[in-house]
């Protein structure tokens, strides 16, 4: 089993991050760019740049750049509440007293914007394919609350969902899909962009992201009026007039053309970025074969962006591992391990990992929501007395997986070191 204290003497001097970002150059050229123009605010070259870049790359005809992911994917929700249910009154939410479907194990900044609109995210369990939104479960959600018009979709650590078998269900019931794509940025289903599948989608340009601004994410869709909305609302819904007129509500939410000099910056070492996070996953996967773990998986028609590389522990391997709500303890045993025990292993070293996203289902903040699961046959079932059992898949994955050190700049012999350290924990 593994002593921490046997490796102090081989802690990496400087940390090996899970995810951080990797700069080039170009970033400040832009980012002095605004400086010298003096376009310092949410206007100018670099704004615009990055909207004709991110809708080409996706194969979209609109971006609009925001402050966030998570602006976007708000904005994407008052879009699709407005269109499923019309116009609300000011101060009340499009989404009042209305159910959306959502992905369970996702970061919540995917299901928020729900609740910023007065809605009640029903969570969708994950199938094991690729760890995403399970579509027997997204059918048998449809029949139990037939009058739910919007879907939320996250692609998990950058690995696209099972696209084909999805659409055909939101279609069938003449959904919404918006699209949460802050992870999976230049990853492809069947070659198509993850982005371009919903109505209304995201991508994110977070500090840890495939491609970063600091900060910072972009609206993606192929309605003119839609975008043209969101331009407005993002800049406090200003009305075409001489003075500051408004008849909307609006939002302090248009990206700065700062922000944005770094993300254009970015944007031609994409590619570069995804090649080398595929090679640190191949790695990963070659360096723990022997182990009884599996890599986060891929399904055959996708092409991920590699963002994270995770790790889920065998059944049988796993030592006893107990989860409270702030705090976990664990048992080490002979032969086995678990993700707590390897995520303190790796921060003896100095390298971050971090746990498996923690479901929605089971956030203090949502734990009365609505889940629909599937059993082990593949039917599907909504309750909430089943939350927590064996067939609920997404807290499996949360209790057995981790996420490894991830980083871009990652050497081999590091990486070298994080695998035998991980190794470790199982003798």
């Amino acid at each position: 089993m593994f002593h921490a204290e046997k490796h102090q003497c081989r802690r990496f001097e400087k940390k090996v991050w899970l995810s951080s970002p990797t700069m080039h150059g170009p970033e400040l050229t832009y980012m002095k760019e605004a400086y010298d123009t003096n376009w310092m605010s949410t206007v100018g070259r670099n704004v615009d740049e990055v909207e004709k870049l991110a809708a080409e790359y996706i194969g979209v005809k609109y971006a609009v750049a925001l402050s966030a992911g998570t602006a976007s994917l708000h904005l994407a929700m008052k879009l699709a509440g407005i269109e499923a249910y019309g116009v609300p009154k000011v101060g009340h939410g499009c989404l009042e007293n209305k159910k959306v479907f959502a992905s369970d194990v996702t970061f919540d900044a995917s299901v928020n914007p729900i609740v910023y609109e007065g809605g009640t995210p029903v969570f969708i369990d994950t199938e094991r394919d690729s760890w995403n939104m399970d579509p027997i479960a997204l059918e048998k959600a449809f029949e139990i609350y037939p009058d739910v018009k919007i879907v939320v979709l996250a692609h998990l650590y950058g690995t696209p969902a099972k696209m084909d078998e999805l659409m055909a269900v939101i279609t069938r019931h003449n959904a919404i899909l918006i699209e949460d794509a802050a992870e999976s940025m230049g990853a492809t289903y069947k070659g198509i962009q993850t982005g371009a599948f919903g109505k209304f989608n995201t991508v994110s340009f977070n500090g840890n992201k495939i491609i970063t601004g600091s900060a910072g994410g972009c609206f993606l869709t192929n309605d003119a009026e839609a975008a043209n909305k969101v331009r407005k609302w993002s800049t406090q819904a200003r009305e075409n007039a001489p003075w500051y007129q408004h008849e909307e509500l609006g939002y302090n939410y248009r990206m700065s053309n700062v922000i944005a000099g770094v993300v254009r910056g970015q944007f031609p070492y994409l590619r570069e970025h995804i090649s080398r996070k595929k090679v640190i996953y191949e790695r990963y996967k070659e360096g723990l074969k022997d182990l009884p773990v599996s890599m986060n998986p891929i399904p055959e028609e996708c092409e991920p962006n590699y963002w994270l590389s995770c790790i889920l522990i065998d059944n049988n391997a796993m030592c006893k591992q107990v989860r409270g709500e702030n705090d976990v303890c664990y048992v080490r045993e002979k032969g086995k391990s678990c993700p707590t025990e390897i995520l303190e292993a790796l921060g003896s070293i100095n390298a971050e990992g971090r746990p498996i996203w923690k479901p929605m289902h089971m956030q203090p903040i949502y734990r009365v929501n609505p889940f629909v699961v599937c059993d082990g046959n593949g039917r599907a079932r909504s309750n909430a007395y089943i939350k927590g059992s064996a067939v609920d898949v997404g807290m499996d994955i949360f209790d057995r997986g981790l996420c490894l050190p991830s980083d871009n700049k990652m050497t081999e012999e590091e990486q070298d070191r994080i695998i035998e350290v991980v190794k470790g924990c199982f003798d």
